[in-house]
């Protein structure tokens, strides 16, 4: 296995997923999508967020009224699709974890979308890693530190990448400030996906 690069502390497996595995996981999101539609939430600050956003898995991150939190219910009402195995294996190959995620968020950037700097801290179990896989265009990934004023570092994120948040960095503010739209022909129409796997209880 070659060696991770390293990005302010977040490790970085370029093309750990070949182009029949990417295909395959998008079919993946398809069904997961078609089960719970994707959503563009508004955030606490009354702002349309230009990510769509769905989730698989026993818990789902929602915004509801302007609060941030794991539901175990779709907005729509329905549970979440299980987490697709084509999914899991990555998570079990790289995450170092014992137990399968809870939550597995799925984003997706069409044209002009970019998620600001955040950190993932609506969970209860800050041990396990936070494990990102992209899917379609490239991004532009940027990663700082544990303070929102920490200096950053950034890269692009390409088809077939994972990125695992963990150790020190499971903490780090981080964000995608823009994709290449059109940049990859995995997606026909373009656009990216990003699948995120949460431990979100520690039991």
């Amino acid at each position: 296995m070659t060696p991770p690069l390293d990005l302010n502390g977040v490790a970085l497996h370029k093309a750990w997923l070949d182009r029949p595995a990417q295909e395959a996981m998008v079919e993946d999101v398809r069904a997961i999508a078609r089960a719970a539609p994707f959503q563009r939430y508004t955030t606490a600050w009354g702002k349309p967020m230009t990510v769509r956003m769905t989730a698989a898995g026993r818990l789902g991150w929602v915004i509801e009224r302007g609060r941030y939190r794991y539901a175990d219910r779709h907005p729509a009402g329905g549970p979440w699709p299980p987490i697709p195995d084509s999914v899991l294996s990555v998570w079990r190959a790289l995450s170092g974890w014992p137990r399968d995620p809870d939550s597995c968020l799925v984003n997706f950037y069409g044209e002009g979308a970019r998620m600001g700097l955040h950190r993932d801290e609506d969970e209860g179990e800050f041990a396990a890693p936070v494990l990102s896989i992209s899917l379609g265009d490239p991004a532009t990934f940027r990663v700082g530190g544990l303070e929102r004023r920490a200096p950053t570092r950034s890269t692009p994120l390409e088809s077939g990448d994972v990125a695992i948040l963990g150790g020190p960095a499971r903490l780090a503010y981080h964000g995608v400030d823009r994709i290449r739209f059109g940049g990859s022909t995995l997606l026909p129409e373009g656009g990216r996906i990003n699948l995120t796997l949460r431990v979100v209880t520690s039991a």
